[in-house]
């Protein structure tokens, strides 16, 4: 039998606490790639809300993080801050910072990947419309004053070096079948060193960072155009205006047609509070794609390297991604090109080595 989880005792008094009830049951909920655990909180009969979710913090792995970069900032007061802007995210029923538990609404498990997974072609549309429209919302929230760590966050050249290292130690040699050399390991670098220089000629705007299929819940009962709720939010940053359109139009988790992912881009991209102009901006969704998915395709198989192979069965659609992104723009640059080539050789599913 498993040992309990140590932050038990001190949610369960946050409970007793704060909402006045002792909890029915907590019950484990299954987590993403972060340390960060989670339980579903059932009450007590005729207590409303019926439920809730413990959100309980954990240290990084140093490992996803560059060198010499802080930690993620907490959850609050992002979250209380994007509340009060009128952003759907969940509502804070009670929290103890000092031991790392957030107690917030219970919107469901319904995410967006699974939401329309089984939907039609229309509702899919209808569902991916909500989700992107959510962007430029995100992009018009302007700085507080300086009291908010995440518009003192930028992606920048450090997080472009740090995932041309995690693709060239995990993804490259899946491509080459072998380690590799120093000369090939150089292409991955002066790639992902040419889109930093593109995104840092870029205006930034506040972005979730994560916004995925996975990161977006349909609260129940909520009518169209408001059934959506953001999560994970802890992670947002300044960037580039088309980095959360590529976290959602180029998921792996979900593989959007391409006709889908350009009728969404024409859409929003008026709608932007920059309105970068229309090749400017489908140019920088290619870019931002290639080291997006560089990374995530890398942490799959890190993942994996540690008993985690829950998540190799996304490669194909990350792979699929990639090679999009790179014959868009291969033509351009010639670094470009070179890293092109090199994708061309990326296997759909993992090789052994």
């Amino acid at each position: 039998m498993s040992a309990e989880d140590p932050a038990l005792p001190r949610l369960r008094a946050l409970v007793r606490e704060r909402l006045g009830v002792e909890p029915a049951a907590l019950e484990p909920l299954h987590h993403g790639m972060a340390l960060r655990r989670f339980y579903r909180v059932r009450l007590p009969a005729g207590v409303r809300p019926a439920s809730a979710v413990a959100r309980l913090e954990a240290p990084e792995d140093p490992a996803r993080r560059p060198a010499g970069l802080p930690p993620e900032p907490p959850l609050e007061p992002l979250r209380s801050f994007l509340e009060a802007a009128g952003l759907p995210v969940p509502a804070c029923l009670a929290r103890d910072a000092e031991a790392g538990i957030e107690l917030l609404e219970d919107v469901g498990p319904l995410t967006l990947g699974d939401a329309v997974a089984g939907a039609s072609a229309a509702e899919r549309t209808a569902l991916y419309t909500e989700a992107c429209d959510l962007v430029p919302r995100l992009q018009a929230v302007r700085d507080p004053g300086g009291t908010l760590p995440a518009f003192q966050r930028r992606l920048g050249p450090p997080f472009f070096d740090y995932k041309a290292e995690f693709f060239v130690r995990w993804s490259l040699p899946q491509a080459l079948g072998r380690d590799p050399l120093p000369g090939e390991a150089a292409v991955v670098r002066a790639a992902f060193a040419r889109v930093a220089e593109e995104a840092g000629a870029a205006p930034v705007r506040l972005s979730h960072r994560d916004l995925q299929s996975s990161n977006l819940l349909l609260r129940p009962g909520a009518p169209p155009g408001a059934r959506l709720v953001m999560i994970d939010l802890q992670g947002a940053w300044l960037a580039p205006p088309e980095y959360d359109l590529v976290c959602l139009l180029r998921d792996s988790y979900v593989e959007l047609a391409p006709e889908e992912q350009r009728a969404q881009l024409a859409r929003v991209r008026p709608l932007l509070p920059d309105a970068p102009p229309s090749d400017v901006f489908l140019r920088r969704f290619e870019l931002l794609t290639l080291t997006r998915k560089g990374k995530d395709h890398a942490l799959f198989l890190y993942h994996a390297s540690r008993g985690d192979a829950r998540w190799l069965r996304f490669l194909p659609t990350t792979v699929r991604h990639l090679r999009a992104a790179a014959a868009a723009v291969a033509d351009t640059d010639p670094r470009l090109g070179r890293l092109a080539e090199l994708l061309s050789a990326l296997p759909e599913q993992p090789c052994a080595r």
